[in-house]
């Protein structure tokens, strides 16, 4: 059997395909893995109390349920979601948006595959035009979205080295510079996989960077503000005319929904939702009906910001202590927690690589990702990306606490210690 040359893009393995099958088979095959490698959001009792009694109210009211069940909702989504989201959007940060400016979709990841094939890849008279990741590591999900190769251009970043074993990424502006090949310039806030926060000042700069260059400025706020705020630092959401903002219920605690949101300008949306319907049809029906149920008893906001938040950072807290603890003497840092559901340990010189490492906590037990493909577009050679790993602390306490005592023992067997 001969495979087309779009089968052999997507058909073959990748990070984001290693990354999901080793999911998989620690929930089926190896139940007692400690996962400390996907996205897999923690369970919050109040959020999973609430989410019950707004599905059983849509449940019991027929006209709902059939809503939710029953029929195709539009190309854009839901039009009751889309109303109330864009006056929560309008009242509590201050966007200038209507349904118009709204889409939904199948989950971000889904989002984000039309949205950077509709500006990079080929174009009229041969040319070709990329997506500008400003700073990597960035999500390794994006890596393999492209309908054809380079895809991605990034930026290695400027490294800060702070007390206590942290460190923290920042853009290098002074490296930054667009040309005409870039088609949309995207960055993750927080970003999966560091923790590490744009601030409202950078993000003004890439914003009139974008402007500039007459491209727009992607941010996938997939566990940012307004929801799920998974922050532990002070930003502010960001939205205008020349920006996309992509959100999610996944990290509310509610990834099997498979719901994403797109914010833009009507003339995105548009060009999206008609995409979108060629490759999906339509988009599920419950993530919209629940959030619609949310946010017409105005709890989503309220559960992200006085459940979710205090949630991840005390659990961040804890992680950050016992980690610090495991890697004292050891030539490793952490990158300083701003948000997200991830420890990113830079394991400097690790012998063998950090692919190796990961191979050996596998054995042990404990699952985490290796550094290696969270850096999409950057063709350079640098060791730094065979030097890390993401660790996630969503999961039981008890069990994050047990893997990172097993990751320290790894890593002083690493050095020699």
């Amino acid at each position: 059997m001969e495979l087309s040359l779009f089968a052999r893009r997507f058909g073959g393995d990748s990070g984001v395909v290693d990354l999901m099958r080793d999911l998989g088979e620690a929930v089926s095959i190896h139940p007692d893995m400690i996962m400390m490698g996907g996205g897999n959001p923690g369970r919050v009792p109040a959020a999973e109390r609430l989410y019950r009694e707004r599905l059983r109210a849509v449940l019991d009211d027929p006209a709902l349920a059939h809503g939710m069940l029953g029929v195709y909702q539009s190309p854009r989504g839901d039009e009751r979601f889309r109303a109330a989201l864009a006056r929560m959007l309008r009242e509590e940060c201050g966007w200038a948006v209507g349904p118009e400016n709204i889409a939904v979709s199948n989950g971000s990841q889904s989002a984000f595959f039309v949205l950077f094939n509709l500006f990079a890849g080929a174009f009229d008279g041969g040319r070709r035009k990329h997506i500008l990741l400003p700073l990597v590591p960035e999500y390794i999900g994006y890596r393999e979205v492209g309908l054809s190769d380079g895809m991605f251009r990034a930026e290695r970043p400027a490294i800060e080295r702070l007390p206590g074993q942290l460190f923290k990424y920042r853009v290098d502006f002074g490296q930054l510079a667009p040309d005409d090949s870039a088609g949309a310039i995207c960055v993750s806030r927080p970003t999966n996989p560091t923790g590490n926060v744009l601030g409202d000042a950078e993000i003004a700069r890439l914003d009139a960077l974008a402007r500039a260059h007459g491209i727009p400025l992607i941010i996938d706020g997939a566990y940012g503000t307004p929801f799920p705020h998974m922050l532990f630092t002070q930003t502010t959401a960001h939205w205008n005319d020349n920006t996309v903002v992509v959100l999610s219920l996944s990290k509310l605690g509610l990834p099997g929904l498979r719901t994403g949101i797109i914010v833009a300008r009507e003339e995105i949306v548009a060009a999206y939702a008609r995409a979108n319907t060629i490759l999906s049809l339509a988009c599920g029906n419950a993530g919209p009906a629940l959030a619609t149920a949310l946010l017409d008893h105005g709890e989503l906001l309220a559960l992200a910001r006085e459940h979710i938040a205090p949630f991840y950072r005390d659990k961040a807290a804890r992680a950050l202590e016992a980690l610090r603890r495991e890697i004292a003497g050891l030539p490793c840092r952490i990158h300083k927690p701003e948000g997200a559901m991830f420890l990113w340990l830079w394991c400097e010189g690790i012998p063998g690589g950090s692919h190796a490492l990961y191979q050996r906590l596998k054995q042990r037990g404990v699952l985490v990702v290796p550094g290696r493909d969270f850096f999409p577009g950057l063709i350079e050679p640098w060791e730094h990306r065979d030097e890390c790993l993401r660790l996630s602390y969503a999961q039981d306490e008890e069990r994050v606490r047990a893997g990172i005592a097993i990751i320290g023992d790894e890593l002083r067997r690493s050095y020699g210690g």
